[in-house]
């Protein structure tokens, strides 16, 4: 997975996966999600990242997890 953000464009995108997108769909409020041929999301775009307080040109901050926490039984 890699995110980057372009600040001119005020985009922040989320690759999912190292696939060229062949369909998009815009989801209300400017998210773009992007499909493979296979039909599974690529990728994800945030329009206006900043102003939603998503990022900011200064600083971008991702936390990835890669496995579900585990719990305890109670």
């Amino acid at each position: 997975m890699k995110v980057t953000y372009d600040p001119e464009a005020d985009v922040l995108c989320v690759l999912l996966r190292d696939r060229p997108p062949v369909d998009a769909v815009e989801e209300p409020e400017g998210v773009i999600v992007s499909y493979g041929d296979d039909g599974e999301p690529v990728s994800v775009e945030f329009l206006n990242a900043a102003e939603r307080g998503l990022t900011s040109a200064e600083e971008v901050s991702v936390t990835v997890q890669t496995a579900a926490p585990q719990f305890a039984p109670s």
